[in-house]
């Protein structure tokens, strides 16, 4: 390709209208702009949104709200990215000149660290603001919180949470010594014995002698 090959591409650019030029150029008589009116003077431009007189529609639509000019607008960094962070550069202090560094945040930004992920490492994480799930997430890890909106410095205990004190029970099940049970001696079934019923003896009708009844 050469200088004089060049060209812009097709319809990207296109011919200006071309107005008072006689009747032969197609736009002859008013020019494109009619007989009489405002539209039809020189130096006429209209504004945007004019609608000829008539009621605007930004005006007929109803407004609702308010713009807060005391908001404060954070950039959110979710706990899944610090532990990458984290794991990435191999620090355990988190600040906002690192987080810059490499490339999530801006300086102007106002950073508030959200909840989202889990965190592992031990981390001292510097921000504008913390979830309450977040901060609760990084103390228990045994990390420490720097808010420097309030000016708070919160230092956490480490917790075990679900997960390690299942591994932890497991890992004592393994080293516990292995007790070998007793064999089971199964037992004879007692056999009841079922009851024997025993008929009455017969007995002999008693003869009784009759005082008055001689031999």
């Amino acid at each position: 390709m050469k200088l004089h090959e060049l060209k812009p591409a097709a319809n990207a650019t296109q011919l200006s209208k071309r107005i008072g030029r006689g009747q032969g150029s197609g736009k002859g008589g008013t020019s494109t702009k009619g007989h009489k009116g405002q539209q039809s003077r020189a130096g006429y431009s209209r504004k945007i949104g004019f609608e000829g007189g008539q009621m605007p529609i930004y005006r007929l639509l109803p407004k609702r709200g308010f713009k807060n000019i005391n908001r404060v607008e954070y950039s959110p960094i979710n706990l899944s990215t610090l532990q990458k962070l984290a794991d990435k550069t191999q620090q355990s202090e988190i600040t906002l000149e690192l987080m810059k560094a490499n490339g999530l945040i801006s300086l102007k930004d106002k950073i508030k660290i959200l909840g989202n992920g889990e965190i592992t490492s031990i981390l001292t994480v510097t921000a504008h603001a913390f979830s309450k799930t977040a901060k609760e997430a990084i103390l228990n890890a045994g990390g420490t919180c720097v808010d420097l909106t309030k000016g708070e410095t919160t230092v956490g205990e480490k917790v075990e949470g679900r997960k390690q004190k299942a591994e932890s029970r497991k890992q004592q099940a393994e080293e516990a010594p292995v007790v070998e049970e007793a064999p089971v001696v199964e037992e004879a079934p007692v056999v009841e014995e079922t009851p024997t019923t025993e008929e009455p003896a017969a007995t002999e009708p008693l003869v009784t002698e009759d005082p008055l009844v001689e031999n």
